[in-house]
């Protein structure tokens, strides 16, 4: 009798490597990662790097550089507005709005290049509470328009966007088009507020920063509506009623079956022979 061969077993660095790009592995290395990036931003303060001890060069190399500091320093969790009034303070209206804009779109990618590829494969089954369907819903079934109605309305925080948007399954190109087109309307706002700092009272940092004013207020409304919308329940849809107990059918009555109808006896057969042969 053969002896049962024995099955293969993974060898150790397989094992490792299937543990290693697992979801939660991923997902972990993820909190990891930006749990990282804004321990370095609370310790170093890269923004005041920007704002104040930026090297004195001009030209645009000194804008891509900053655009590149800028969209580091987004991904890492450092606040955007006081990266625009550093972009205005530090390039002036015009270019301070090309580096920021650019600083963006770069922050965006790298948060969203980092949430889809180590995120979203353990986050997806998370995904089913009534408002994380909605809201995947609508970003994976029109990124680009609802993507860039978030960016003109600066009411949700720029990385919960961002990572929102990773997980969903929005494209790079809508989600990197939407974010370049819709928060220039608000970072030229600020961008103008930083290169006008000196002069509070001229009539571009008053215009810039009613805008501001004006957005905040803009999305806190959008987003107070949304929330009632969200509790109403979907217009249509009446309330389940319970079923009528349906009544048990009286039982057939039985059909009279007609009563059998007696054979002619032997005694009266010649009679109907005789009368069959007259007829």
């Amino acid at each position: 009798m053969l002896a049962p061969v024995p099955r293969p077993t993974d060898p150790f660095a397989v094992r490792c490597s299937r543990a290693l790009l697992s979801p939660r592995s991923r997902l972990s290395l993820l909190a990891l990662v930006l749990l990282t990036a804004g321990t370095l931003v609370l310790l170093y303060e890269p923004q005041r790097l920007l704002s104040s001890g930026w090297p004195q060069t001009g030209g645009a190399g000194a804008v891509l550089l900053f655009a590149t500091a800028y969209g580091l320093c987004t991904a890492a969790f450092v606040p955007r507005p006081v990266l625009n009034l550093a972009a205005g303070a530090l390039f002036g209206a015009g270019a301070g709005l090309t580096a920021a804009v650019a600083g963006t779109v770069l922050g965006a990618g790298i948060a969203f290049t980092l949430g889809r590829v180590l995120g979203q494969d353990a986050l997806r089954p998370l995904v089913k509470g009534r408002w994380l369907r909605a809201a995947d819903g609508q970003l994976s079934r029109h990124g680009f328009r609802s993507m860039l109605a978030i960016r003109l309305f600066p009411g949700v925080p720029f990385a919960a966007a961002n990572y929102c948007a990773a997980v969903s399954r929005m494209g790079y190109v809508p989600f990197l088009l939407a974010t370049a087109i819709g928060t220039v309307p608000n970072t030229a706002a600020y961008v103008v507020a930083g290169a006008q700092a000196g002069e509070p009272g001229s009539p571009a940092f008053l215009i810039s920063a009613g805008f501001i004013v004006l957005s905040g207020l803009g999305a806190a409304v959008v987003a107070w509506r949304k929330r009632h919308a969200l509790r109403r329940p979907a217009a249509g849809t009446a309330p389940a009623t319970s079923a009528p107990t349906p009544t048990p059918a009286s039982p057939p009555t039985p059909a009279s079956t007609p009563a059998p109808t007696s054979a002619p006896s032997p005694a009266h057969a010649p009679a109907l022979a005789s009368a069959a042969d007259t007829g």
